[in-house]
């Protein structure tokens, strides 16, 4: 694990997008990965620097190519497609033998799919060394299998980073959190100014739903034995609100564990995992970093911490010896959909020799 990486030549589907772009940001300066192909869903045949500003002149003279497994070369993908497309589009680029790595939501449930965040639950990855049978050095096209991983709702994400040392310390039994996230979230073209300005919805689609089952199978285990992912039993209610903030989604987070709870605050601010041992190039120095101001933390003030990549953790409060509350903040764009997506691909580029 300690042999020098070699640079991997990556796609970026849907590059024109909102998310795509923030991909494009994060990896044109990459130690890794080399942009060499993107997709879009319009402006076909363009140059990539005709749609999108503030390129460098190797990425912005690409041409944008079509979604499709026979346009594209690089054995690694990176896939922050519409909702809408994501699911065939995803499934035709895992069958022709790609690694893809989505931050989209169709596949994240999927019983052959890790659902990953590189300090959560790493092991689960075990399950791409159980199925994979591809010979890297072999053309894509070549390949008998590929693979999907999914990285969660940018909602999940800093709910189950902040849970996992504490589920580990002190047994979690029930959780209930309220959201308040950022219009980004949304994607573009996102919620009319109208309804937002001056205004908080205090529902979002879907939403709900899929951080309480993800969380559920980000703390859960891997057995390798039976192949499969087994989820936690953690009782988990959300309440999800659009907030008239560009990015950063906070949440208030009420706990409840089986076991005594003493110190939390070292709990949380000492956690660190795989990513940071192996000291990956997009994996903070602290995943979670907690802050002791009254009023922090906040998003306009703290999304940045970890260079976006951090969850932000303040007023930590307990009223029992077995109850928690805290506030918490990510930035949903860059820990919650590309940074994410990036340091899990790091991570199997360190791990596993031969995957991608």
């Amino acid at each position: 694990m300690n042999d020098p990486i070699p640079t991997f030549e990556v796609a970026v589907l849907g590059a024109t997008g909102r998310v795509g772009q923030e991909y494009l940001g994060i990896l044109k300066d990459h130690p890794w990965f080399k942009v060499v192909e993107v997709t879009g869903n319009t402006k076909i045949g363009q140059k990539l620097g005709d749609v999108v500003e503030n390129l460098p002149s190797p990425m912005s003279s690409l041409e944008i190519k079509e979604s499709n497994p026979s346009k594209i070369e690089s054995r690694l993908v990176f896939s922050p497609l519409p909702t809408d497309i994501a699911k065939q589009v995803e499934s035709n680029f895992s069958r022709a033998g790609f690694s893809v790595i989505t931050d989209a939501s169709p596949h994240r449930m999927d019983q052959d799919v890790p659902l990953m965040i590189p300090e959560v639950n790493p092991e689960h990855l075990g399950m791409l060394r159980k199925n994979f049978t591809g010979d890297h050095h072999l053309p894509p096209k070549s390949k008998k299998k590929g693979f999907i991983v999914a990285t969660p709702n940018c909602t999940t994400i800093g709910l189950a980073m902040t849970l996992k040392p504490l589920h580990v310390a002190y047994n979690v039994s029930k959780v209930v959190m309220t959201s308040f996230q950022a219009l980004s979230g949304a994607g573009y073209p996102g919620v009319p100014s109208l309804d937002i300005e001056d205004n908080v919805i205090p529902f979002i689609d879907g939403e709900e739903e899929k951080v309480a089952k993800e969380t559920n199978k980000l703390l859960g285990t891997y057995d390798e034995k039976e192949n499969a992912f087994k989820p936690s039993s953690i009782e988990i209610y959300c309440s999800c609100n659009r907030v008239a903030v560009i990015d950063g989604h906070l949440e208030s987070v009420y706990l409840e564990a089986k076991d005594r709870i003493s110190d939390p605050e070292s709990v949380l601010s000492n956690f660190k995992s795989i990513p940071q041992k192996l000291k990956l190039p997009s994996a903070p120095e602290r995943p979670i970093v907690v802050m002791k101001e009254k009023n922090r933390p906040q998003p306009r003030l703290d999304r940045m911490v970890g260079n976006g990549m951090s969850t932000v953790v303040g007023r930590i409060r307990q009223d029992n010896e077995k109850a928690l509350q805290y506030h918490l903040l990510t930035h949903n764009t860059i820990r919650g959909a590309a940074g994410g997506a990036i340091l899990t691909a790091e991570l199997l580029c360190k791990i596993f020799d031969g995957i991608i």
